[in-house]
């Protein structure tokens, strides 16, 4: 009888330190060392989302990226929004949705801008002539040393990206939204666990868990699923742009249970498995990959 391939966890991708890294704003995943493993060479797709049009922020790098990845590799096309100035990051996943013969559109857009949210819906049905699938995962982060480092012009952006663009582009989304449809928002394990570094970016995160799972209660009726993705360190962008403290990048991630920061490839099947028909019976969940730290 052959042994099953088996693979240890701690050891799967990059363990050990980090190079000290920073970028100026916006950070480029190109940039990154190493670059995140968003799964490009590995994610194989078997038309789970075949013919379904998506909509994801953030989704030119990170763990939007490789959402975006999987999905278009599972048949769908999609739309990415992407903050101004990360036109390098999004070409690169046009090309790849373009590659497994699906339509891919690209929106860069300042989700801090009035309107900003309704018009990316707008774009992408236009484009597409169809919505099913919407993937709230944009996000601001910035690390502060001490509370008077806090500006209030941080927390209020931070809200306006993180937690009142999520209510906008669902709110433009619901008309188009079918029987069928499903949402997926990213959370974050500092809505359960906030660290004081994080204290606008936290209480964003809280936020969205919340409405989460709110948001989910008003569209059951309607046969639309949401649920929701609370990841832990996981190694993108993000961090390298005042994501994390001076100094911090370093040690990022090795203090989970697994030894390691997470990559975005590993959450690439779980957004898939949402916004699939095999997760038929799951709604208003929050699915934590977060290295072992617990999100209850």
């Amino acid at each position: 009888m052959k042994k099953p391939k088996l693979i240890d966890p701690r050891k799967l991708y990059k363990t050990g330190k980090f190079k000290d890294q920073e970028q100026d704003t916006p950070a480029l995943q190109d940039e990154m060392i190493p670059e995140p493993d968003c799964g490009e060479e590995s994610y194989v797709g078997s038309e789970k989302l075949l013919d379904r049009n998506a909509l994801i922020t953030g989704g030119d790098s990170g763990i939007g990226r490789a959402v975006v990845i999987a999905y278009a590799r599972e048949g769908a096309n999609v739309a990415i929004q992407f903050f101004p100035g990360e036109e390098q990051d999004a070409n690169e996943v046009k090309e790849l949705i373009e590659k497994e013969g699906r339509k891919a559109l690209l929106i860069p857009m300042d989700l801090r801008e009035e309107n900003a949210a309704i018009e990316i819906v707008e774009k992408t049905v236009e484009e597409f002539g169809q919505l099913d699938i919407l993937v709230l995962n944009a996000a601001q982060q910035i690390a502060i040393e001490s509370l008077e480092e806090l500006s209030i012009k941080q927390v209020e952006d931070s809200f306006k990206v993180n937690v009142i663009s999520m209510f906008e582009t669902t709110k433009a989304a619901e008309k188009y939204l079918e029987a069928g449809s499903t949402i997926v928002i990213t959370s974050s394990v500092q809505s359960y666990n906030p660290s004081p570094t994080l204290l606008d970016y936290a209480a964003t995160k809280a936020a969205t868990k919340n409405f989460t799972l709110g948001i989910a209660k008003y569209f059951a009726p309607k046969g639309i699923r949401v649920n929701g993705v609370a990841p832990g360190p996981i190694w993108t962008p993000l961090q390298l742009d005042d994501g994390q403290p001076e100094g911090k990048i370093p040690e990022f991630g090795q203090n989970a249970l697994l030894e390691r920061a997470g990559q975005p490839a590993e959450l690439a099947h779980v957004h898939v498995y949402l916004a699939s028909n095999e997760s038929s019976y799951v709604t208003s969940q929050i699915y934590g990959i977060t290295g072992g730290e617990a999100i209850d």
